[in-house]
């Protein structure tokens, strides 16, 4: 049979998460007060994913999410279910710029492996028949590299770093051929943890290890996890600096990761963010093999609802391609506009003229 490769990512594309319209937010307030069932959740999600992927659709994307309705957090939800793996409420949330979030983490408890009866795999086989022939179903998930997070994991179970990731690597690569088989053609993989190896100062890493280390071991447990993955399965990574309630966690160029990881990382695309000011310059991007991964530029943020000034996102693609051939271009939000079932501080309507706004710079930028 002759596989057909997609061309994702698309000129117009977007990072996943979609805010949660306030009929989610009162279901689930409601099956958690007892007066719901799960099914009747359930229901409501799915009427809900149905509706958006109508607009995502209408607007023009090539490629659809399910606005990752079905989680809390866009990590968490995922990593939990993996077996050595549980969810549980730390003393302090996540450190962002003037707040701290919700108290929700993960951690390890026993040998990590991918379950056969994962729910994002049934969820993406619902979610797939939702979006039928009329777009590409894009899955996102958290990078195996968000496991390796200072405290995640647990030496009474792993003493040593090598053998956790050799589990990570395995558990990761059967997750994707389940997802493969569910008929995924376009995985995300959503890395905070890349992205942090560029902070300057380095607190919440494996203290025992250099950055250069931290970066070869990352670049290390993707490039296995993708060893033999399908020829016709696109898979991209998004390096997110953090995005809870419109504020972010930390800042910094590519610079430090992009001679490793831009150059030999083996995805399809990088989704990096280039909204503000946090984001450095276009530098690191010249690491990036001409014909290789595409790189999708950021540039719109999900953070507000204003529309960004035209002919800066022209001049910005415009700056990136002087590093990186026009044609390797893409555009999309820096972040989805949900990463939790928060979201960000732009209404729904804002939400999808940003989307919209993204399909019609395209044509005038690509034709």
């Amino acid at each position: 049979m002759t596989k057909t490769i997609i061309k994702a990512p698309f000129r117009a594309d977007h990072v996943g998460s979609l805010l949660r319209p306030e009929r989610l937010h009162q279901a689930r307030k409601n099956y958690s007060d007892g007066n719901i069932s799960e099914k009747e959740l359930r229901d409501i999600q799915t009427e809900e994913i149905k509706r958006i992927v109508d607009k995502q659709i209408e607007i023009g994307l090539q490629a659809v999410t399910d606005g990752e309705f079905r989680r809390l957090w866009w990590h968490t939800d995922f990593l939990e279910e993996l077996n050595g793996i549980e969810g549980y409420i730390p003393e302090k949330g996540y450190l962002f710029k003037g707040i701290e979030t919700e108290r929700y983490n993960i951690r390890n408890n026993g040998k990590i492996s991918f379950p056969t009866d994962h729910s994002f795999v049934k969820d993406f086989i619902e979610f797939k028949q939702i979006v039928g022939e009329r777009a590409v179903a894009k899955q996102t998930i958290p990078s195996p590299n968000q496991l390796f997070h200072k405290g995640t994991r647990n030496p009474e179970v792993y003493p040593d770093i090598q053998s956790y990731a050799e589990d990570i690597i395995t558990t990761y690569r059967d997750a994707i051929q389940a997802f493969y088989q569910a008929g995924c053609r376009y995985l995300q993989l959503d890395d905070v943890y890349i992205a942090g190896l560029n902070v300057d100062e380095l607190i919440t890493f494996e203290e025992d290890l250099s950055r250069q280390e931290l970066i070869d071991l990352s670049l290390y447990v993707v490039n296995s996890v993708l060893e033999n993955k399908p020829d016709d399965l696109i898979v991209t990574t998004h390096l997110c600096r953090g995005n809870y309630r419109s504020t972010w966690a930390f800042e910094g160029s590519y610079a430090h990761i992009a001679p490793t990881l831009f150059a030999n990382e083996k995805v399809d695309g990088f989704f990096l963010e280039y909204d503000d000011d946090r984001s450095g310059s276009f530098e690191p991007l010249a690491h990036i093999p001409n014909g290789g991964p595409q790189v999708v530029i950021g540039a719109i943020t999900s953070k507000f609802g204003v529309l960004e000034d035209k002919e800066e996102i022209i001049k910005k693609i415009k700056d990136a391609s002087q590093y990186i051939p026009l044609d390797q271009i893409s555009l999309s939000p820096q972040c989805g506009f949900a990463s939790t079932h928060q979201g960000n501080k732009l209404t729904e309507e804002d939400q999808w003229n940003k989307l919209r706004y993204i399909v019609e710079l395209s044509k005038e930028i690509w034709g």
